[in-house]
């Protein structure tokens, strides 16, 4: 069976670029030119093309943001934020873009129109990692302010939830001391783990559901990258020292060993830092960039390299593993010329600087991203905001238009959350408001219009018939 895995890493030296190889391979597929990348600033947007957020340039006031399509080396799209944008993801299937700023703030955007929909002081200095859940309802922040946070975008993009709680964030674990440098998430919904790496020497362990420390783990070296096995059995720190520090996540696990509690061994081959892991779930390899510029493959079971791929002039500072698209064949680079014309056009415009709360405001619908290379699944996107942007709409303008947006969205959105009962039957309590971003809908949808129609608050007849549905499924 032919692997599909690309890897694409990137360089804080802009002559560096950013490399695309074939991992089964080997081959180097395209250079992407001029990139001088911040950490956790590379991002693959629902396999249409590749984003990066750009360090500062010293007479610069403002940061920039450039998109590659798979074809061209050279940059497609800038953008020009507000202020200089550090870590910089995109939600599993690149509907949405969120960036981490100097001054503490995140920005969410609107890939499709490049809009704006939300800014949030969110830490009180640089913002240096952002993850999302698997599910992509939360957002995962780490700052160099210590702190770990955690929101739900349900409350964020929600006026009416923002203006009622005391702090946005549904969590804020405080217990590092130092800059945080890397946070990964497991599987699971809100039953997952979280993990957070640190200046301070330490990798912590969190329960999701609780926000609750688990299990504190000291390392020898600064840990300034962090991946987690497939199973959750381990995770893979990767040092200042050069080391890769294997450690252990089970809780029977309490022996230690030479290099401390819970760490079970290490890889050892970069001649400088460990900057950024990955992992090749298709392959089962670990994929490690260094200051050293190479990119190492190794295979986790033998713990010895596989391959290796050198980048360039400068350090690596992001690895990414992506599937291959499928409009990508072997030969689609080397033909880029008339596979950019075909595919040249899916490039969304630049983000906007600020956000424009009446732009467009009665033209919001469920966002699709285009299909037409068969990229995505033929689902319409569960966007977990999209429903409190759309009552608040509907409540300021009462327009038979936003009526008909509003009942037709919940009737998309049905299909997924029928999917989804079994799930949330294992769900606490606790989570139930979180179901407003996948409702069912059999209840809601005969009333709905009746409650437009009426006039009454939205929002709370919502909420008050998402617990009789609570009650339904579980």
């Amino acid at each position: 069976m032919e692997k599909m895995d690309l890897v694409i890493a990137s360089s804080s030296i802009a002559e560096a670029g950013v490399g695309c190889w074939d991992l089964d391979s080997g081959a180097e597929q395209l250079r992407y030119k001029s990139c001088a990348s911040t950490p956790h600033g590379l991002t693959c947007v629902g396999q249409r093309f590749i984003a990066c957020s750009q360090l500062r340039e010293p007479s610069a006031t403002s940061g920039s943001v450039l998109y590659w399509s798979w074809f061209k080396p050279q940059a497609a799209v800038k953008s020009f934020p507000s202020e200089p944008i550090k870590p910089f993801a995109s939600n599993s299937v690149g509907t949405y873009i969120v960036g981490g700023g100097q001054s503490g703030d995140i920005y969410l955007w609107e890939v499709e129109t490049g809009r704006l929909i939300k800014k949030w002081h969110a830490h009180y200095r640089a913002v240096t990692c952002l993850v999302f859940s698997s599910d992509d309802s939360l957002l995962i922040s780490g700052s160099e302010d210590g702190c770990v946070r955690v929101w739900s975008l349900i409350t964020v993009c929600d006026d009416y939830e923002s203006q009622r709680a005391s702090h946005l964030y549904e969590y804020s674990l405080t217990e590092h001391t130092l800059c945080v440098t890397d946070i990964v998430i497991g599987q699971g919904g809100y039953n997952a783990i979280i993990i957070s790496a640190s200046e301070d020497r330490t990798c912590k362990v969190w329960s999701l559901s609780h926000g609750r420390l688990l299990r504190n783990i000291v390392f020898p070296s600064v840990i300034d990258a962090i991946v987690l096995d497939p199973a959750e059995h381990v995770f893979y720190a990767g040092s200042r020292d050069g080391n890769i520090y294997i450690a252990a996540l089970s809780a029977e696990s309490s022996s230690s060993s030479s290099y401390g509690k819970h760490i079970l061994s290490s890889l050892y081959d970069h001649s400088k830092a460990v900057t950024c892991l990955a992992y090749s779930i298709e392959g089962n390899l670990l994929l490690s960039g260094s200051e050293d510029g190479m990119v190492r493959i190794w295979d986790p079971r033998t713990l010895n390299i596989v391959r290796m791929f050198k980048h360039g002039k400068g350090p690596v500072n992001n690895i990414l593993v992506v599937r291959r698209p499928n409009f990508l064949t072997l030969g689609a680079f080397s033909n880029s010329h008339g596979s950019s014309r075909r595919h040249g056009s899916l490039l969304p415009p630049p983000l906007e600087k600020y956000v424009n709360m009446d732009k467009d405001a009665n033209k919001m619908g469920v966002i699709r991203l285009p299909t037409a290379c068969n990229i995505l699944p033929d689902v319409p996107f569960n966007n977990s905001h999209i429903l409190d942007e759309h009552v608040k709409l509907v409540e300021q303008q009462g327009s038979s238009a936003a009526n008909e947006m509003e009942v037709e969205r919940l009737k998309l959105e049905n299909r997924k959350a029928m999917h989804m009962v079994q799930q949330w039957k294992k769900m606490p309590l606790t989570c139930s408001t979180h179901l407003l971003s996948l409702l069912d809908n059999k209840i809601v949808l005969k009333r709905v219009s009746g409650f437009l129609k009426k006039k009454v608050n939205f929002k709370a007849k919502l909420e008050e018939y998402l617990q009789q549905f609570h009650s339904n499924v579980m």
